[in-house]
């Protein structure tokens, strides 16, 4: 898709961070079909280099364990601080949401959780 059908489209995009395929293809899905369009990566190092090109990008869901050295926690504490307007929603089904690393305005979902739980919540987040 080029940048220009994506403009023309004018649909929210997502940055989807999540490094289980089978889970990135079907909130990919589930969100799209929401009304989203997402970008997909499965590591949070890709994930800041997708932000710092993509100033479209209106919203951020990280899963907490992410291929790479960085978790989905430290990727939400970057993001907040680089774009502090950004929605972040972190979704876990092994880690409980830490206050202390949690970015103010961050929500937190715990698996197990639908598709359409967590568009929801995004919708609930989204200022664009």
């Amino acid at each position: 898709m080029t940048s220009e059908q994506t403009t023309a489209n004018d649909r929210p995009v997502i940055l989807l961070v999540e490094d289980e395929a089978l889970t990135i293809m079907d909130l990919g899905d589930v969100l799209e079909e929401g009304g989203y369009d997402t970008i997909q990566c499965a590591s949070a190092e890709r994930a800041l280099s997708i932000l710092q090109t993509r100033p479209d990008i209106c919203g951020l869901v990280t899963d907490v364990q992410l291929s790479g050295k960085t978790d989905g926690f430290d990727l939400a504490g970057s993001v907040a601080e680089a774009r502090p307007q950004l929605p972040i929603l972190i979704v876990s089904g092994r880690a409980a949401p830490d206050p202390a690393r949690m970015p103010a305005g961050a929500e937190f979902i715990a698996r197990p959780c639908s598709g359409d739980d967590i568009l929801q919540r995004l919708r609930h987040l989204m200022h664009c």
